[in-house]
């Protein structure tokens, strides 16, 4: 089975969907790929490198199309590429099939077999095939450093003997990937960041990457489907839109990323919210290609807008083509093993991954995938019946009463191995059984001195105690060895030198965790 990969022909992409990295996971999978000659040269991959990699180099995108039985892409075919497809080829690429219903109607006439990447279903199981989020990533990471290219100050703070400056304040709405990318990048250059979404669940997110989480004073969840917002309601709109207002006044470089899917970006950014914002100021929005979430955003273009530079580029994850290929090439590979590799390669309408992200089977519409219905509630778990009280006593570690006993006996029993051993006199006791009663008296004190001091020991804390008290045991290698003289046959000697061995692996044993453990805190 042949998988086949073409360059890219709409304007600005750099990007190829595969790689000689991927085309190496896919000869693994029992595919043969064939590629057009220089498909991967903007993104600086060489043909004879596909060759190496184990790929056959055709001259032609035609030729690929009529050799190959699933073909890839980054970006939907044109209706110029259409005709070059077959009956039963499998294409797979981006396709969003909400904005592209006449491309759509022309491939099915072909019945051809259409796989929508962007239609993967964002669930745990598909993280590794989720093209959105690897080209988010990217996108995110890009947004920053186009800022910073643009913006005409430090993203940290500087203090030199020529005075002082500021860091630069950034304000990132919409903390989903590509937000959260564009925040870790925004930190790492120093900048002071504040980050924005209708989803509350984020918050953890954006304060653990060292952002500042913003909110209204409004009680509504914005929580959609799929890991998007939805659309909100428009008191919040409102609220959202004063807020905004006073960011505006202080920051110095936005960076927008919401989309809502199937719908024009929503506008967060109004040309109000960009006359408040001082001279010199940069927007990136990175919804440029679905309308933008700024008012003045010039898709595709850098515009300057009230003094304030505003960057509608839709292609920054091409602006790191080589990495953004490795990712996009690596989620197809990821894709066509839960297709069945080579050998079982089959559309299985029952997964759920490959059923989100099929558009056409063999020309046949079915997208969008219907929902599937909720499970049913889980019956209520009955309470469990009150345990009887001697069980509990049983079952319960000894506290309160049943600690003071649990004492009394401890010590009961320590008083009577010393009275027998000291209210006895040394000429009813035989030399033996004198040294049995000794060793016995210092085994049971022991035993409940060692008690005594690990239950008084919060539990947590139980194995930093335990691992650093474990050098007592070099107590237990001195009594050993003394116990080892003698007759290397007698039974004091192999349990003292059993003992020996023991309490030096217990010495080494809980050093060695105490130094994992202290290299847990450090940096």
């Amino acid at each position: 089975m042949k998988i086949g990969i073409i360059k890219e022909t709409f304007e600005g992409e750099c990007r190829v969907a595969g790689t000689p990295k991927s085309i190496a996971r896919l000869k693994k999978q029992g595919f043969d790929v064939v590629v057009e000659s220089g498909a991967g040269a903007n993104a600086d991959f060489t043909d004879d490198a596909y060759r190496e990699a184990g790929a056959e180099v055709l001259g032609s995108a035609k030729d690929v199309w009529e050799a190959a039985d699933v073909l890839t892409k980054v970006r939907i075919a044109t209706l110029d590429e259409v005709p070059l497809s077959h009956e039963d080829q499998v294409v797979i690429s981006m396709v969003s099939p909400a904005q592209n219903k006449e491309l759509i109607d022309t491939f099915a006439e072909r019945k051809v077999t259409l796989l929508a990447l962007d239609c993967v279903p964002r669930i745990s199981r598909a993280q590794s095939m989720d093209v959105l989020s690897s080209m988010a990533n990217i996108a995110g990471y890009r947004a920053v450093l186009e800022a910073a290219n643009v913006y005409g100050s430090f993203f940290t703070g500087q203090t030199t003997a020529a005075g002082s400056v500021p860091p630069a304040k950034v304000l990132i709405i919409g903390a989903g990937v590509a937000g959260l990318a564009a925040l870790g990048a925004a930190r790492g250059l120093g900048a002071i960041v504040r980050a924005f979404d209708t989803r509350a669940a984020v918050r953890e997110q954006v304060e653990s990457l060292g952002g500042e989480f913003l909110e209204v004073e409004f009680e509504e969840s914005g929580e959609g489907g799929g890991g998007y917002a939805k659309l909100m309601s428009p008191e919040f709109i409102e609220a959202e839109m004063a807020l905004f207002m006073e960011q505006a006044k202080e920051v110095d470089i936005v960076i927008t990323t919401a989309l809502i899917p199937g719908r024009k970006a929503p506008t967060l950014w109004t040309e109000d919210h960009v006359k408040a914002m001082k001279p010199g100021s940069v927007i990136v929005d990175m919804a440029a290609e679905s309308g933008g979430n700024c008012e003045c955003t010039e898709h595709g273009k850098a515009v300057v807008a009230h003094g304030v530079t505003i960057l509608g580029y839709s292609d920054l994850p091409s602006r790191m083509a080589r990495v953004a290929s490795d990712l996009f090439g690596t989620n197809i590979s990821h894709l066509t093993k839960e297709l069945g590799k080579a050998e079982g390669f089959a559309i299985d309408h029952e997964n759920e991954i490959t059923r989100g992200a099929l558009v056409l089977d063999k020309g046949e519409m079915l997208w969008p995938a219907s929902k599937k219905e909720a499970p049913p509630a889980p019956k209520p778990t009955p309470k469990p019946e009150p345990v009887p009280e001697v069980a509990k006593a049983v079952e319960a570690p000894p506290s309160g009463a049943g600690k003071a006993i649990f004492n009394v006996l401890a010590l009961a029993m320590a008083a009577g191995w010393i009275g027998l051993r000291f209210g006895m006199g040394n000429e009813q006791l035989s030399p033996e059984l004198a040294i049995f009663l000794q060793h016995l008296t210092v085994f049971v004190l022991a035993c409940f001195v060692g008690w005594q001091v690990v239950w008084s020991v919060t539990a947590a804390l139980h194995t930093p105690l335990m691992s650093v008290t474990n050098a007592i045991s070099g107590i237990i290698i001195v009594g050993g060895i003394l116990q080892a003289i003698g007759d290397t046959t007698s039974a004091p000697v192999l349990v003292g030198a059993a003992a020996t061995l023991f309490a030096t692996i217990n010495i080494f044993g809980g050093f060695f965790v105490t130094k994992r453990m202290l290299q847990m805190f450090q940096k």
